[in-house]
C-alpha cells in the first residue's frame, strides 16, 4: 500500500499570512513614487494646520480686542504677505498647500482611503473633492499674491464676492441658485459638526492609545468648531438669495465680525478660534500620524 507523504510545506503558513499581510497594506515595499506621494500628503497636512492654527490664532486676537476684525482664511494670507519676510511665508505656505490638494486628488479620484464604490464611499470621496477644491484655490492665491505684495495691501474678497452674488442674481432663478448656495455652505457647516461628533477619527491613525486618547478631543472640537464657524456666512448667502439683495453677501471673516456684534459674542468668537486652534493643532497630528496608504494604482477609480 502506498502512503500519501504529506510534505511541511503543505502547513506552512508563512504564504497565506504573507498574502493577509500584503492585503492589509503590511510589510508592502514601497517604492519612491509612494513614498512621494506620502511625503506629500504629510506636508500637505502640516501647511492646513499652519494656516487653521493662525486663523484661529488671529479670530482669538480680534474677540479679545487685540484685533479690529476676525480674518478668514484668504484674510490670512494679506496678514501674512505683510509680515518680514512675507514673500518667502506665502512660498512655503502655497507649495503645502498644493501638497494637501494632492492628497485630496488622491483620497477623492484614487479612492486612497478605500472608501469604495457605493453609495457612502461616493458620498465621502465627493467632499473630499469639494475639499480639494478649496484648498487649490486657496493655493492659487497665495501666488496670485506675490505680485502684490505691499504696505498698501487690502482683501476685496466682500466685492469680489458681492460681484459674483450680483451676476447669480442676474440668471433665470438667480435667487433660487443663491439661496442654493447659502444651503450648501450650511450643509458643509452641519457636516464638519457631525463628523466631529460621530467620526472616529483614531481609525485614519497610527499611534498609540494613549496619544490617540489626547488627540482625539482636538478633532471633535475642532470639526465642531469649523462647523459651527461656517453657519452665519450660510445664513447671510441663504438670506441675500431669499431677498435677491446681493449687497447682503459677506465673506467668511465678515460673518465671524457679524457674530461678534451678537450679545455674547464677543465670547462665541474666542471659541470659534479656540475651535480653529484645535482644528490646526489635529492636522499637525495627522502630518505625523495620519495613516497614509498609496493606492493600489494610479488610474482612477
Amino acid at each position: 500500500m502506498r502512503h500519501r507523504s504529506f510534505g511541511l510545506s503543505s502547513l506552512d503558513p508563512r504564504p497565506a499570512l504573507t498574502g493577509a499581510l500584503a492585503g492589509l497594506g503590511i510589510g508592502r515595499r514601497k517604492t519612491p513614487v509612494h513614498d512621494g506621494l506620502e511625503t506629500m500628503s504629510r506636508i500637505g497636512f502640516a501647511a492646513n494646520g499652519v494656516v487653521y492654527v493662525s486663523v484661529g490664532l488671529l479670530i482669538l486676537a480680534t474677540a479679545i480686542g487685540m484685533r479690529g476684525q476676525a480674518v478668514d482664511q484668504q484674510g490670512l494670507l494679506y496678514v501674512l504677505a505683510q509680515q518680514p519676510l512675507g514673500r518667502v511665508w506665502l512660498v512655503v505656505l502655497g507649495v503645502g498647500l498644493w501638497g494637501f490638494v494632492g492628497w485630496r486628488v488622491l483620497q477623492a479620484v484614487f479612492d486612497a482611503d478605500r472608501e469604495g464604490s457605493d453609495l457612502k464611499g461616493w458620498t465621502v470621496r465627493i467632499s473630499q473633492g469639494f475639499s480639494g477644491l478649496f484648498y487649490a484655490v486657496l493655493a492659487s492665491g497665495v501666488f496670485e499674491l506675490l505680485d502684490e505684495v505691499g504696505p498698501a495691501m487690502r482683501p476685496e474678497d466682500m466685492a469680489e464676492n458681492q460681484q459674483k452674488a450680483a451676476l447669480l442674481l442676474d440668471l433665470p432663478s438667480g435667487g433660487a441658485l443663491l439661496m442654493a448656495v447659502g444651503l450648501g455652505i450650511a450643509g458643509v457647516g452641519i457636516g464638519n459638526i457631525v463628523m466631529g461628533v460621530v467620526n472616529d477619527f483614531a481609525a485614519t491613525l497610527s499611534c498609540s492609545k494613549t496619544v490617540c486618547r489626547w488627540v482625539l478631543p482636538l478633532a471633535r472640537v475642532g470639526y465642531a468648531a469649523r462647523g459651527l464657524a461656517y453657519l452665519p456666512l450660510a445664513l447671510f448667502v441663504t438670506l441675500a438669495g431669499w431677498r435677491a439683495q446681493a449687497s447682503e453677501v459677506e465673506t467668511f471673516g465678515s460673518s465671524l465680525a457679524a457674530l461678534q456684534n451678537q450679545p455674547g459674542g464677543g465670547w462665541m468668537l474666542g471659541a470659534t478660534g479656540v475651535g480653529m486652534i484645535a482644528f490646526g493643532a489635529y492636522a499637525f497630528v495627522e502630518a505625523r500620524y495620519r495613516r497614509i496608504r498609496a493606492p493600489r494604482d494610479l488610474k482612477p477609480r
